[in-house]
């Protein structure tokens, strides 16, 4: 008996994915519940379980093929059945000529060509070659700690090695320069064009203004040990400045409002979208009703998505709705920034590096830890006012952290 494996319900809205990644091969058993199949969706990818267990049987859809829900993806027979019978011969397709020089490498044979979507972002983030690496994981396969693992043996790797290599010469292309053409993923796309769409739909204007961080940062360096004692998460920067957000999108409403047709649209609460780097992209999970919460609530939802991002385990409802958006450049570095707002929202906060800067004080010259913040937003719905007024209120509150304690 042949059962089906079909395309699941992905979430509002989302009526179609592509085939990412299979995770077992024709032939191979298969136990229920078992993820055998990757999609990417607009969003997040998605792993598709074993509706029973058996031995996977034919695939009808390829890697890189756009299915629709509810369309069939695979066959898994009967474990009895298929035991005494020859494995499924996978789809074959038209012979394709040899790749040129500027054409992408060839997909890599073996377990490589199966690794789970949270060992694939590994690979790519830490740059290993997964025929290099022994697995431990069930029969064999890699673990997301394997390819850790690897890395860092890799930058353990002596001295001596890494100049040796440098001193050997490099053997010059035969046919002069390369390329490589790898096509986007289904998520990079929707980024690119979502972005797009934000600049050529909206008015967008950045204001921007500096922060001293020295209050926050003494609070931090005072309070960090005890509160992680408490509360098993580390105090940092993003629950101060959601909490500050919180207070000027309070106070002037239309930077936490959106327009829908020809109707704005104003939320009596504050959903914000934390952006969060992935191995395949930025994503936007939403931390829902931060007026109501703590600083602990807070830092422990954010840890959370982090955790879920680098794992590849965000849902679509980690990423539905947001009312405002805060981006933090500065973990990479980044000085300053014009961010771009995330759709359908009409503002977004961009936070940047920390660095000793000379202010006047008292009219004197001192040194103190400075930010420069950004809010960029849609003029069609937000007044430069107010912009500039929700800006200095998260300024204030984070100079001064005793007006997020008493609602100032």
């Amino acid at each position: 008996m042949s059962i089906e494996v079909k395309v699941p319900t992905l979430g509002e809205s989302v009526s179609e994915a592509t085939v990412g990644q299979w995770l077992k091969k024709p032939g191979e058993a298969v136990a229920l519940d078992e993820p055998i199949v990757s999609l990417e969706t607009d969003k997040v990818a998605v792993e598709v379980p074993a509706p029973a267990a058996g031995v996977l049987g034919a695939l009808v859809a390829n890697e890189g093929d756009t299915v629709a829900v509810g369309a069939l993806l695979a066959l898994i027979e009967d474990g009895v059945a298929a035991a005494g019978a020859q494995a499924p011969a996978p789809r074959t397709e038209a012979p394709v000529p040899p790749a040129s020089a500027s054409e992408a490498p060839a997909a890599p044979a073996g377990d490589a060509a199966v690794l789970s979507p949270a060992v694939r972002r590994a690979v790519l983030e830490y740059g290993i070659d997964p025929s290099t690496v022994k697995g431990t994981g069930k029969d064999g396969r890699l673990t997301k700690e394997d390819v850790m693992a690897a890395a860092a043996a890799k930058q353990a790797a002596p001295a001596a090695a890494v100049s040796a290599q440098a001193a050997a010469p490099a053997a010059a292309p035969a046919g002069g320069r390369n390329e490589e053409r790898v096509k986007m993923t289904r998520l990079r796309q929707t980024i690119a064009k979502r972005l797009k769409s934000a600049q050529e739909t909206a008015a967008l204007l950045t204001t921007f203004n500096d922060v001293d961080m020295s209050a926050v940062m003494e609070a931090r360096a005072k309070y960090k040990d005890v509160f992680e004692k408490k509360h098993g998460v580390k105090l940092g920067l993003m629950s101060f400045f959601a909490k500050a957000s919180v207070l000027a999108l309070k106070d002037i409403p239309s930077v936490n409002a959106q327009i829908q047709g020809d109707e704005i649209v104003y939320f009596d609460y504050v959903d914000i979208s934390v952006a969060v780097s992935a191995p395949n992209g930025l994503v936007v999970p939403v931390v829902r009703d931060v007026d109501k919460m703590s600083f602990a609530d807070i830092e422990k939802s954010i840890a959370d998505y982090g955790k879920k991002a680098r794992d590849g385990a965000l849902t679509m409802a980690d990423m539905a709705g947001g009312t405002f958006t805060i981006s933090n450049g500065g973990v990479f570095g980044g000085l300053m920034s014009t961010p771009i707002i995330n759709p359908p929202q009409s503002a977004v906060l961009g936070l940047h590096r920390i660095e000793d800067r000379p202010v006047v004080r008292n009219g004197e010259i001192a040194i103190r830890p400075m930010m420069y913040i950004a809010l960029s937003y849609d003029h069609r719905i937000i007044d430069g006012r107010e912009a500039v007024t929700a800006l200095k209120t998260i300024k204030e509150a984070i100079e001064d952290p005793t007006r997020l304690l008493i609602d100032l």
